[in-house]
């Protein structure tokens, strides 16, 4: 039986805590090796900063640590809503007792959290820890993201006769319009009903200007059948990853989007990148479906979304 003792996270603790996370990181590699050796640490401080987290102790050795950025405004598109986030690297555990752990921890933070007003709660996972997994689930969470990598290695698949795979310059970003908003309604039906907002040419070409996103197409006779979005500033460890993806319904299952990945592999592999990553709602049956087949999940995030009438009704 443990005797757990659960402390204010603070800067004394950020050490012990970076090697948690690294020890938890490394167990995941395990499972997937085509994760880069080494992982990057962010900058803990901000969690000791911002009074949201937690460590927890048994005879004076840290055993893990649970905590979350400052307060985000409209997690996942909920209007008036304020949520909680821990990040991949803003919690871990020891493999002993993990499950006691993160749920002794997740007591003491969950109450931090409403405190802060926040009323969704997010915490991202490694996709192959079922045991912390399982836990907050026993909690009250449910999956709701899956990140994916892939080395930088094109698919076995058929071409596709009398199909163009380009790179579209930024001016020609806006041309995705008509295949963004068919994403946006997507995201809209059952079983998702996620609230995106529809886009303009002017919301693209403001994207085009401040973000460094890259798009590839597929083409048939001109007009664009699919398209794929890379975000540029992804880079850690020469990995890029997509952040937005649309094949029209008519030309799936043709080995279009195959041949578009392929495409922007080849480009991103030319100039020296080494992984490929890709992250989707888990609740998404279109992208669950595809990208699992060509893809490694490694990490998964679980949301609870607390009853804040409950609270202020000082239940």
């Amino acid at each position: 039986m443990m005797n757990l003792v659960i402390k204010d996270f603070t800067c004394d603790h950020i050490k012990a805590a970076a090697q948690l996370a690294k020890q938890n990181y490394k167990e995941e590699r395990d499972f997937v090796p085509v994760l880069p050796p080494t992982l990057i640490m962010p900058d803990l401080a901000q969690f000791a900063d911002n009074n949201m987290g937690v460590a927890a102790f048994e005879n004076s050795v840290m055993v893990g640590f649970l905590c979350s950025y400052s307060p985000i405004n409209k997690p996942f598109q909920l209007e008036n809503v304020m949520g909680a986030y821990s990040p991949i690297c803003g919690n871990a555990a020891i493999g002993e007792n993990r499950a006691d752990i993160y749920a002794k921890m997740y007591q003491a933070a969950a109450e931090k959290w409403v405190q802060a007003g926040t009323y969704n709660h997010a915490i991202t996972l490694y996709a192959h820890d079922t045991t912390a997994q399982r836990q907050f689930f026993e909690y009250g969470f449910g999956l709701w993201g899956i990140d994916a990598i892939r080395p930088m290695e094109e698919i076995t698949t058929p071409p596709c006769h009398g199909i163009a795979f380009v790179e579209l310059q930024p001016q020609a970003f806006t041309n995705t319009l008509a295949l963004q908003n068919a994403l946006v309604k997507h995201f809209r039906q059952s079983p998702m009903f996620i609230r995106f907002s529809l886009h303009t040419e002017e919301t693209l070409y403001k994207e085009a200007v401040e973000l460094p996103f890259r798009y590839f197409a597929a083409k048939e006779n001109g007009k664009i059948i699919a398209y794929l979005r890379v975000l540029m500033d992804g880079a850690i460890h020469g990995r890029q990853n997509i952040c937005g993806a649309y094949c029209l319904p008519e030309y799936r299952g043709k080995g279009v989007y195959q041949n578009l990945l392929n495409g922007v592999i080849s480009t991103l592999k030319s100039e020296g990148y080494k992984q490929l990553g890709v992250d989707f709602e888990s609740f998404n049956p279109t992208a669950r479906g595809f990208w699992l087949k060509y893809f490694t999940a490694y990490t998964c995030d679980v949301v609870r979304r607390i009853d804040d009438q409950a609270i202020e009704a000082g239940l």
